[in-house]
């Protein structure tokens, strides 16, 4: 009978050493969004319930925008590059406190509503290509002979508590000497119910927000809306950051409607046609910005 054989001491050494790497190695990066809704079969997509005309939901509570149609596209997207039409959309209402923790934790995999693209929230989420182009601007009656903020001079101004209109206001009265005296809403309905009694001379917000209001009043055509943007804020899809399979199937997708001209049909419904479930029409235009931004469709931002 042979002896039995020694163990090698440098195979040994070896082996002790292979298995602590494997112990101390760090766990594998977790899945991305496409592997995530492959898994699943669903897709979730977060949307506002009162943000009109970009999400919000409709008189059978389904939610409807212009951003929630973008995303039925991107979804469609997923299906033919996961080769699942089978796929299916959950839909989750977020709000503007809980949007980024709703992304960030996978309980939603889009966020399909009215997220400005910032340097501050790209430092946690990405976004996908700019959609909208949000701006400040002032609204006042037609007759009042106001066109931009510096006409509002030592006059009385109406802003919502809490908003880029208020601190706006607050910076041109200290910075530009505007010396006009400042009115808080306490919501946009109310902060419109003062321009409309008189109580304020002009209404300082974001645009959008001042056609939703003039399109809903009883005498739409009495007020007017200065032409000239006081502040620029691209508006986008927002995802998850680290997923770059996804985001480039995003903006793939989104670069896509945007240079075949789908864009526009999607503009024109919400923005410029009536929409549910009241029918009244924003009558807003494309704005400039948005159109140069459409020819060159990228998602860089300036900071």
């Amino acid at each position: 009978m042979s002896k039995p054989r020694k163990p090698n001491t440098n195979t040994l050494v070896k082996l002790i050493l292979a298995l602590a790497v494997i112990s101390t190695a760090p766990p594998t990066q977790a899945a991305g969004t496409l592997d995530k809704v492959a898994q699943s079969g669903t897709i979730a997509l977060g949307y506002r319930h009162a943000a009109p005309p970009f999400s919000y939901v409709d008189d059978k509570e389904q939610p409807i925008g212009y951003s929630i149609d973008i995303c039925a596209r991107i979804v469609d997207a997923v299906r033919r590059e996961l080769k699942r039409p089978d796929i299916t959309v959950k839909y989750v209402p977020v709000s503007t406190a809980n949007r980024i923790p709703a992304l960030l934790s996978g309980e939603i995999d889009l966020e399909c509503a009215t997220t400005t693209n910032t340097a501050e929230r790209r430092k946690e989420v990405a976004f996908t290509i700019p959609t909208f182009i949000a701006a400040m601007r002032v609204m006042a009656k037609e007759t009042s002979g106001i066109s931009s903020i510096h006409d509002l001079a030592g006059k009385a101004v109406v802003t919502t508590q809490g908003t880029t209109g208020e601190r706006l206001l607050g910076d041109y009265n200290k910075n530009h000497a505007l010396k006009a005296t400042q009115i808080p809403g306490k919501s946009d309905n109310e902060s419109f119910a003062l321009l409309e009694a008189g109580k304020a001379v002009a209404f300082l917000t974001d645009d959008v927000i001042l056609y939703s209001q003039r399109a809903t009043s009883k005498t739409p055509e009495a007020y007017a809306i200065s032409r000239d943007p006081l502040t620029i804020e691209p508006l986008a899809i927002m995802l998850r950051k680290d997923d770059p399979g996804f985001k480039k199937m995003v903006d793939r997708e989104v670069s896509r409607i945007i240079t075949r001209g789908e864009i526009q049909g999607l503009y024109r419904k919400w923005f410029e046609s009536p929409i549910p479930p009241h029918q009244y029409n924003l009558k807003m235009p494309m704005s400039y910005m948005l159109r140069d931004s459409f020819k060159a469709p990228t998602d860089w931002v300036p900071n």
